[in-house]
């Protein structure tokens, strides 16, 4: 019987990298949930359509979750969970109330704790061990301005990993993260195109200056990371946040900062 697993915003970008990886090159069972139905409608002509479950509904929302469970548990013993589900919409606190940067932290954060709940829950009742994976960012670690609830909701999200991995390590539990930098998904696809090309070229060269690798990654490769931490070949690490930045967090450039003025200019 295959094993398997559940995504979350599982639909486009990253999570539909993470799902098409584990369906085609680890044979798995996965159920992808996804706000938007639309974003599912590629699943109808995939050659694993048979392996592949599509649960529409908000990630953050505990009964959504519970029901990909049990139609992963009905195909498969569940073996994973990636909390990838995430809301990108930027905030600061000397422009928008108290309360709505707190909602826009917790549309992110929450997904997440749900979906651990879930999942942990899950493996204790099957007295099974299993695997969790959340994605974090660079952002966790080098805050961009502007961005605060997205950075606070994945620095929350790296501690709410480390937490989990100490409680449940002794139940064969894992948990761990990974932190992309930037990613060509489909809305980094949209921004470019929104450019004009002269603007578009200046986004992608500074783009290639934030990442020593001279690119931002493909989102297979980010996929194919989550699917390392999940799999059996990673068993003895957890608790980990791994970078999958193309060394960006290692350069620490800041893509808002700018040259210094010289002296006596």
């Amino acid at each position: 019987m295959s094993r398997s697993y559940v995504v979350t915003g599982g639909g486009r970008g990253i999570g539909r990298a993470v799902v098409e990886h584990l369906v085609g090159d680890a044979g798995a069972v996965v159920v992808a949930i996804e706000r938007d139905p639309a974003e599912l409608a590629w699943m109808d002509g995939h050659p694993a359509r048979a392996r592949l479950t599509g649960v529409t509904g908000d990630a953050a929302d505990e009964a959504v979750a519970a029901r990909a469970a049990d139609l992963a548990q009905a195909a498969g013993p569940l073996a994973g969970w990636v909390n990838n589900a995430a809301t990108f919409q930027d905030a600061s606190v000397h422009t928008a109330t108290t309360g709505h940067v707190l909602d826009l932290i917790t549309a992110n954060l929450g997904a997440a704790v749900v979906g651990c709940a879930v999942a942990v829950r899950r493996f204790l009742a099957a007295g099974t061990p299993g695997a969790i994976v959340n994605l974090s960012s660079h952002q966790a670690r080098r805050a961009v301005p502007g961005c605060l609830p997205y950075v606070t909701a994945k620095a929350a999200v790296e501690g709410l990993t480390r937490a989990l991995a100490v409680e449940y390590g002794p139940h064969g539990i894992r948990v761990n993260a990974v932190a992309p930098g930037s990613v060509a998904t489909e809305r980094y696809a949209r921004f470019l195109g929104s450019q004009e090309p002269a603007a578009a070229a200046r986004v992608e060269r500074e783009m290639a200056r934030l990442h020593p690798l001279g690119r931002v990654a493909r989102s297979q490769e980010v996929a194919a990371a989550v699917a390392y931490l999940l799999s059996d070949g990673a068993g003895f690490i957890t608790g980990a946040t791994v970078p999958v930045d193309g060394g960006r967090s290692v350069l620490a450039r800041d893509p808002e900062a700018r040259e210094p003025i010289p002296e006596g200019a």
